[in-house]
């Protein structure tokens, strides 16, 4: 009996060992919600390295003197619907939290496929956190392409892992990244012989923004920063946050009328006083607000759920995960070396960056693929059916709730809150 118990303890962890060392970004737990599955089209990934010329050099302000300017580079990572019959390929030498670890990482997509042609797809943009870089939300880049978006995520210069400094740059930088590359794609949808000539509607386009991409999300949906943070020196050295500031002429221009929906995953400020509530009533565009109720970083019921409720002047959604934390839905299972590479001061494993204490990653992930494909499909799709999969009994804990969510399975929803408040409530 001893050895029948030895042998299925080895298999066991043998399981959890090979499961680990799988390094997918594509995952898909059997239990997930409906639309969590991929969809019929097969997917293809290129990476680009995009220019966004004459900025503020934020690293290099020195106090009474001219704003020095510099070319800003940007790589981005290009998912979308391709013409193969290939499934299936691998992202090298990606960056580990630690900023020195490399790994390969692997999903369905195929390198420099051809993109299947005849139509146009809306637009997806995916903006990471601080640090991070253009794959830690991955899942949502593959899983979106196979249902027909074209998703572009971006390296933002200052808050990758491996360059990761000089905050203020990424307070400013965030949401003119975020406008950038959405020019940037339009021009390449309209340049000839381009790979994305005539594929992509960036008239319809959304964002997704996790922590310092959330923040930047919703700045890019109307929220305006305060004037008193644009006057404090540490977040905005020679005033530069004034720029993004709610009223200012400058911020006036940045609101892009083509992005139509912004999902914000833990966005980062709200407690730091990033906003005021002028700011978030300046907020006009539909946003879906993904926390955990024990954020730490970003905090829940001072952070995410409040700027949730004082966005007075739009129709918005707020998925709460009981318990979840930081990490809550946004980034993808810890790649397999992470649960050994150390940053800092030698003993914080990466394997945290990526992880939440409650709550399983990769279930998170196919429950926020699984929103994330309602709430797109009805605003940048105008697809109607995805409705059912919003109008929801707000506590999935209640007797009968899961059973009432559409798309999840018996007992399945556990754990889960959905809110719905309008324009005006």
């Amino acid at each position: 009996m001893k050895k029948i118990i030895l042998i299925i303890v080895l298999g066991f962890m043998t399981s959890i060992s090979t499961n680990a060392r799988d390094n997918s970004v594509d995952g898909l737990w059997p239990d997930a919600p409906e639309l969590a599955s991929r969809g019929h089209y097969k997917i293809g990934v290129r990476t680009l390295n995009l220019i966004h010329k004459n900025q503020i050099d934020v690293v290099h302000i020195e106090k009474g003197k001219p704003l020095p300017h510099y070319d800003r580079p940007l790589t981005v990572e290009v998912w979308y619907p391709a013409d193969t019959d290939k499934v299936g390929g691998t992202y090298n030498n990606v960056y580990l939290r630690d900023g020195k670890t490399l790994v390969d990482l692997y999903g369905a997509a195929v390198r420099d496929a051809n993109p299947l042609i005849g139509q146009k797809y809306p637009l997806v943009i995916i903006s990471h956190g601080y640090p991070g870089n253009r794959f830690l939300m991955s899942h949502f880049g593959e899983h979106l392409a196979s249902i027909g978006y074209v998703v572009v995520a971006i390296d933002h210069t200052d808050s990758n892992y491996q360059d990761a400094g000089a905050f203020p740059s990424t307070l400013l930088n965030r949401p003119y990244d975020q406008k950038f590359v959405l020019d940037e794609i339009t021009r390449f949808d309209k340049e000839k012989e381009h790979f994305l000539e005539n594929i992509v509607d960036t008239d319809n386009t959304g964002l997704i923004g996790y922590s310092m991409g959330g923040y930047g999300a919703v700045i890019t949906a109307g929220g305006g920063v305060s004037q008193k943070i644009s006057e404090t020196d540490d977040a905005s050295p020679e005033s530069i946050l004034s720029k993004i500031t709610v009223g200012s002429d400058n911020y006036k221009k940045l609101i892009d009328p083509r992005f139509k929906a912004i999902v914000a995953i833990a966005p980062w400020g709200m407690e730091r006083g990033f906003w005021d509530d002028a700011g978030l009533a300046n907020i006009k565009k539909p946003m879906f607000f993904i926390s955990g109720s024990v954020d730490d970083v970003s905090g829940y019921e001072k952070g995410t759920k409040l700027i949730f409720k004082k966005a007075v002047n739009t129709d918005r959604y707020l998925l709460t995960f009981e318990n979840g934390n930081h990490n809550t839905a946004a980034p993808i299972p810890a790649p397999a070396e992470a649960f050994t590479a150390t940053y800092n001061d030698g003993k914080s494993f990466a394997y945290a960056h990526y992880s939440d204490p409650v709550w399983d990653q990769l279930r998170m992930n196919n429950i926020a693929d699984h929103f994330v494909t309602a709430y797109f499909g009805k605003l940048l799709k105008n697809d109607d059916r995805m409705d059912e999969y919003l109008s929801l009994e707000t506590e999935a804990n209640d007797a009968t709730g899961d059973k009432r969510w559409r798309g999840f399975k018996p007992r399945t929803a556990k754990g889960l809150r959905l809110e719905h408040l309008s324009a005006g409530q």
